[in-house]
């Protein structure tokens, strides 16, 4: 429970940290990758070993690692401009509701069967998405919506991956060196994104986006880290951790989003949070 604990503080304060970059003018994309290059040496720290690059590639998880850290920078991006533009406690549902997606992959790779319960869950988690992302007096628009759309959907696809990999091809003990495999790829994929685009400004990043950075990045790590941990945990199954992990997270974020910057949330935003919680309750628990 500690493990699951430290998790969501660690995931909670990175919202928070995403609102403070508007606040501060940081530069997301510099500051992001200076966040995978702190996170990527903080699990070669906790790991405490040496690594033999030369072999990685032979570990059955390298290249699938490699991918998932492309994807981790495109999300974390979005992330970032959802929390900017629509307030952290929209991020945070989109981000979670993302529970409902290894749900219906399970049904479709592994025949999993949804019960009546489950499939109430999933509708009421998109639905969820769309009703915490309403501003007051907004008429829909598909604009508003993309945003945390897009986060939903690759949020889902980085869980699906995650419990794969902990499930049956990274042990315990690789934890720290396979998070900081899947860090240094989004690092490096954040990199040739800023040489092919913005070759002049390749090394300007600038003193504010890097310690912005590696703020970021020290939680980032942590979260991913110890979600691991907690998944691995042999008193707490899947649907448990998940559970617990993506309720308090919506909550957290939700609350700090009201205290911290005065985010105005309508009875239409609460219903959505509202929402968001019973459905990972319903995918999750049934």
């Amino acid at each position: 429970m500690i493990d699951l604990g430290l998790s969501v503080a660690c995931s909670t304060l990175i919202f928070i940290i995403f609102k403070l970059f508007a606040t501060y003018k940081v530069e997301t994309l510099f500051a992001i990758i200076i966040n995978y290059i702190t996170a990527c040496s903080v699990g070669l720290i906790v790991y405490g070993q040496s690594v033999p690059i030369t072999s990685l590639p032979e570990k059955t998880w390298f290249f699938p690692a490699m991918a998932l850290g492309i994807l981790f920078i495109v999300v974390f991006n979005l992330m970032a401009k959802t929390s900017q533009d629509l307030g952290v406690s929209v991020a945070s549902v989109a981000t979670k509701m993302s529970l409902a997606i290894p749900v219906l992959v399970g049904v479709w790779l592994y025949n999993e069967t949804l019960s009546a319960l489950k499939i109430t869950g999933i509708i009421l988690a998109l639905l969820a998405v769309y009703y915490a992302s309403v501003k007051p007096g907004s008429h829909f628009r598909s604009k508003g919506l993309l945003l945390p759309a897009l986060v939903f959907l690759g949020s889902g696809i980085i869980d699906v991956c995650i419990k794969y990999f902990q499930d049956g091809l990274v042990t315990e003990v690789e934890f720290p060196i396979f998070s900081s495999g899947v860090f240094a790829a989004a690092a490096i994929t954040g990199l040739l994104f800023i040489g092919t685009t913005r070759t002049k400004r390749l090394f300007s990043f600038g003193i504010r986006n890097i310690l912005a950075g590696v703020v970021l990045g020290v939680p980032n790590f942590f979260s991913i880290y110890f979600l691991l941990r907690a998944l691995n945990t042999p008193a707490l199954n899947s649907a448990t951790v998940f559970t617990l992990n993506n309720v308090a997270i919506v909550m957290c974020t939700t609350l700090l989003g009201i205290a911290l910057f005065k985010e105005h949330i309508s009875k239409t935003n609460w219903a959505g949070i509202g929402l968001a919680v019973v459905s990972i309750l319903l995918v999750a628990l049934f």
